[in-house]
């Protein structure tokens, strides 16, 4: 029956919170790299560009990945999909069709959008900065957009064959040819090393992409046009609704950076930029590894809705768990973390950090709801969803920024996901019989109330009585994940003292 409950369903499977927990590690611990490569690269382009600097490159990078969704298609999501679904019939010649399809697709696609955005080169340069001084920059990001696509193609191999490892290389070695390749072509070029600095990247992932995908052995296979026709048709189905749902929110991100640019100038737009990227930086290894290792998972057994929705809620408990104190310490020491990962220049956005922090605790939140609808392929339901999603993002961006500045961006990002996670809860509780688990419920009532409390004091109290329940809340709400996510591995694999501890 998909009408049972959670709590209904005996107790969770520890083998599957360790492979929650083997797989969040392996991108955590390559984001912890990440980390570390970011606090370089943001404050040499803080103090190489400014804010304003750093608004500009933001933009570009909005218009390649805008370009890139609207001429991918969807494939590279879809391909995971398709490639995961194979994998699990262990069907060597259809993961075989998959791949060989998905690869020639990916190639056609890049050239194409590094064509589309060519063409439209001026109209778009006009419509993001209101003159023609950005035209060659933008047709130049073309070649970022085709280099990015294939990437891409050969990425979705590699995750739909869950290569967490690989996955996890992958990201530490782009991390690391970003600061390598950017921070000099910047500290040469200044703002005129923007482009070039993409496009160099872009290659980079290239080459790393394919020297992991080329390791993977696929049989060889001829196609029929025939053959070629329904694995493209296959990709394409789904691949389109993704596009779709892809562009509302790279579309949604872009809007959002216009009307920030539009009302306080390219200085508020690299200020914005900054508060997001920080915002989403520890909850974004999370959120990868969701995509990554837990968005296959699921696909396998999508139909099983008992299934699905117990492994829906362990990866929300262990993601709560994970994100919640250190989402807690963002909030407490968001000045000394702006200044750290970029400049003094850049403080004037702590209040947005803040707001953005605890629209990504919802997130973290709805997400592993959301890949419910995902996995069971409802097109109709996941496109309508991403169009509400986009219509409050950026209706309450456009009606909160004119009216209080820049913390209106952040306020719009936590609307979106208040409204979002129970739109979704009701979408999926109908889908599937979802229900929150009791363990998740009581995780619920201690984050979403520490969240609140840190917030409210941090915005009503003195600096350093305000700052003293921050830390405090989050060593409590830290010590209090880590001895609940001990238990949750098996016994046998932890040290004595640690067993007796938790």
């Amino acid at each position: 029956m998909t009408e049972i409950a959670m709590n209904e369903q005996g107790p969770p499977k520890p083998s599957s919170y360790a492979q929650i927990l083997k797989s969040t590690a392996m991108i955590g611990g390559s984001s912890i790299v990440n980390v570390g490569f970011a606090i370089i690269r943001n404050k040499a382009m803080a103090l190489l560009l400014g804010p304003s600097g750093v608004g500009l490159m933001g933009l570009y990078g909005s218009i390649v990945d805008l370009t890139q969704t609207l001429a991918g298609l969807g494939i590279p999501a879809s391909g995971v999909r398709q490639i995961a679904e194979a994998t699990a019939t262990q069907d060597e010649d259809r993961v075989a069709r998959t791949t060989l399809m998905l690869r020639r697709v990916s190639i056609v696609l890049g050239l194409l959008g590094a064509t589309l955005l060519g063409l439209l080169a001026l109209p778009v340069a006009r419509f993001t900065f209101g003159d023609d001084t950005h035209v060659v920059a933008v047709m130049l990001l073309g070649a970022a957009v085709c280099l990015q696509l294939v990437s891409a193609g050969q990425m979705a191999l590699v995750q739909g064959m869950r290569r967490i490892s690989h996955l996890a290389q992958i990201t530490m070695l782009g991390a690391f040819f970003s600061t390598a390749i950017g921070i000099p072509m910047i500290y040469v070029f200044g703002e005129q090393g923007i482009v070039p600095a993409f496009i160099a990247m872009a290659l980079a992932s290239l080459l790393t992409s394919w020297w992991y995908a080329r390791q993977i052995r696929i049989k060889p296979v001829a196609l029929s046009a025939r053959e070629v026709g329904q694995e493209a048709t296959a990709l394409l189905k789904l691949g389109v609704v993704f596009m779709a749902s892809a562009f509302l929110t790279t579309g949604a991100a872009y809007a959002i950076r216009l009307i920030v640019l539009r009302h306080d100038g390219f200085e508020a737009a690299g200020l914005y930029q900054a508060a997001w990227a920080l915002g989403g930086l520890y909850a974004g290894f999370i959120l990868q590894a969701m995509g990554t290792d837990f968005y296959p998972r699921l696909t396998a057994v999508a139909n099983d809705n008992p299934e699905c929705n117990r492994l829906v809620n362990e990866q929300a408990q262990i993601s709560i768990l994970l994100a919640g104190p250190g989402l807690l310490a963002t909030l407490t020491v968001a000045p000394l973390v702006m200044t750290v990962f970029y400049s003094q220049a850049f403080v004037p956005a702590v209040d947005l950090l803040r707001w953005i922090c605890l629209g990504m605790m919802l997130r973290i939140v709805a997400w592993p709801m959301g890949f419910i609808v995902l996995a069971k392929g409802d097109r109709k339901v996941f496109f309508w969803t991403e169009v509400a999603a986009t219509t409050v993002h950026v209706g309450l961006a456009w009606l909160l920024v004119p009216q209080i500045g820049l913390t209106g961006a952040g306020i719009a990002f936590f609307g979106l996901y208040v409204w979002h996670s129970c739109l979704i809860y009701v979408i999926v509780r109908r889908m599937s019989g979802f229900r929150w688990s009791t363990e998740n419920l009581r995780l619920g009532v201690i984050f979403l109330p520490a969240a609140a409390a840190v917030f409210a004091a941090l915005m009503f109290l003195p600096f350093w009585p305000a700052t003293a329940i921050g830390i405090a809340l989050t060593a409590i709400t830290g010590l209090y994940s880590l001895r609940l996510l001990l238990k949750l591995l098996p016994a046998e694999s932890l040290p004595g003292f640690v067993r007796r501890w938790a």
